[in-house]
């Protein structure tokens, strides 16, 4: 997932101002983001908690840290395959 160019604090900061009355459209203006953005960041950040947002973040961190040991693992696995099926006398492995 890409980085974003705003912290957290930061979008809630621009969510914090959209919610005061500001308008969508010079908000993305004045921030040098899309409309659709400040909506996304609103459905993602405007009704969660901070707690809340900090457990999500976390999770995505953990999430992103267990897919990369799974395709460690599964890389490692297939190099074992490939040597044990260069063994002489061994069956080839799928």
């Amino acid at each position: 997932m890409r980085k974003s160019r705003f912290t957290e604090a930061q979008i809630r900061s621009i969510l914090g101002q959209a919610d005061s009355g500001a308008a969508i459209r010079d908000l993305a203006l004045q921030h040098g983001v899309s409309v659709p953005t400040l909506y996304n960041w609103r459905a993602r950040y405007g009704g969660a908690e901070s707690a809340e947002a900090a457990r999500i973040l976390q999770l995505q961190v953990e999430n992103s840290e267990l897919k990369r040991l799974c395709a460690e693992q599964t890389l490692e696995v297939r190099a074992l395959k490939k040597i044990i099926a260069r063994l002489p006398g061994r069956a080839t492995l799928a």
